[in-house]
């Protein structure tokens, strides 16, 4: 089914715009953070403390609030959550000077982060038919490729004409509108999680190891990407005026290769088992960031970035349906939410590294980007067996 069927079918359009609309403000924060904290001529410890209260209280939050959905449903949960992560964002707009308020305003933001990408693809299984999932979910991988790109212009666009106080009352507004238009769909008002498997207990979907591996694997990917925002950066600055746009154009091309390579993948007809393909994916993605060792001059560097972003959204798109069929019955809303927390952590992890390593060369820096990929790849080979479902069959020798 292509990509044409997926979107006429019902409720998916609304879906993925309502999903969109309420995830730009992920995409927007940590910029629209900075620029607001600095005109209000906050010091840059400031600033880094309430984005890593961002991070770090939604990398939290995540996971609660997946709990809470599967436990009471979807509509109430964003609704609540979208209308506190607002008056986060109402917090730091009014304060951003403040030594208490900013930070405060940060957290809540983060922590009440309304969980849409968890529960859209909770919802996949029940809008679209069987043979759609994949498509499904490599759409919504794709799109992920394209907040990345928006979310920092939204937030140039509205500062640079306004100011960065109305690009956090945009982001504000983003948030609840995406959530009202995701949570009054007929799909979300009638989701309903199956009863908790009683093997879950405390830790939820945690109690899956094949879950905790994938998991694991993914914050490999997580930190590869950190590690290669960092080095775009500093390859750019080594470079001046050696490729237009800078960083930004090696940021854009490997989201845009992202975008290619999730509806590529979703256009396939896959024969191989879904862990069989996610860990050839990890794989894959590796690959594609060894030439980014190679360090060449502007041009040849631009085409290694776009080389550098094909495997990341195919690889996402496979796990997303490894994670349902991972997690115990009941957990699926909070394990995707795990994913985006494990992810989101690597990734934090991968640009502190590399950002330590940066004053050392740009090789290591490219190895530690490598590095995490390579290492989340190998996990996952390995453990190949513990990602399946226990009454999943063998998977097939073919991969396509």
């Amino acid at each position: 089914m292509g990509y044409a069927a997926l979107l006429r079918a019902p409720h998916v359009a609304r879906l993925l715009l309502g999903t969109l609309l309420g995830r730009l403000p992920a995409g927007m924060t940590a910029l629209v953070i900075a620029l607001a904290l600095r005109e209000a001529g906050a010091p840059y410890s400031r600033i880094g403390l309430a984005t890593a209260a961002y991070a770090i209280a939604a990398a939290v939050g995540g996971p609660v609030l997946g709990r809470l959905v599967d436990l009471t449903g979807q509509p109430r949960v964003l609704l609540a959550s979208a209308a506190l992560a607002g008056t986060g964002y109402a917090l730091l707009a009014l304060a951003p000077g403040s030594a208490l308020a900013a930070p405060l305003g940060a957290a809540v933001a983060g922590l009440c982060m309304p969980p849409l990408e968890p529960c859209l693809r909770s919802l996949w299984p029940d809008v679209v038919e069987p043979e759609q999932l994949d498509t499904a979910y490599a759409f919504d991988s794709a799109s992920q490729q394209v907040l990345y790109v928006a979310g920092p212009l939204a937030v140039a666009g509205i500062a640079g004409a306004l100011s960065p106080t109305a690009a956090l009352w945009t982001a504000a507004v983003l948030g609840l509108l995406g959530a009202l238009v995701v949570a009054g769909s007929a799909p979300a008002r009638a989701w309903q999680a199956p009863p908790r498997a009683a093997s879950a207990g405390l830790l939820g979907p945690l109690r899956s190891p094949g879950l905790v591996l994938l998991l694991l694997g993914l914050a490999g990917a997580g930190w590869a990407v950190g590690a290669q925002n960092v080095l775009f950066i500093a390859y750019a600055e080594q470079h001046p005026g050696g490729l237009p746009g800078g960083a930004g154009t090696l940021l854009a091309l490997a989201a845009l290769a992202g975008l290619l390579g999730a509806l590529a993948y979703g256009t396939a007809r896959w024969r191989a088992g879904t862990a069989t393909r996610t860990w050839v994916l990890a794989l894959g993605m590796a690959a594609c960031y060894l030439p980014l060792l190679l360090l060449p001059g502007p041009w040849p560097m631009a085409a290694l970035a776009f080389v550098s972003g094909l495997g990341l959204a195919p690889l996402l798109a496979a796990a997303f349906v490894l994670v349902a069929e991972l997690a115990p019955t009941g957990t699926v809303t909070e394990a995707f939410a795990w994913l985006v927390t494990l992810f989101a952590t690597g990734n934090a992890a991968g640009y502190a590294v590399s950002g330590a390593l940066v004053d050392t060369s740009l090789h290591a820096v490219a190895l530690c980007a490598a590095g995490g990929i390579t290492l989340g790849g190998l996990l996952l080979l390995a453990t190949r067996t513990r990602l399946r479902p226990a009454d999943a069959p063998a998977p097939a020798p073919a991969l396509v």
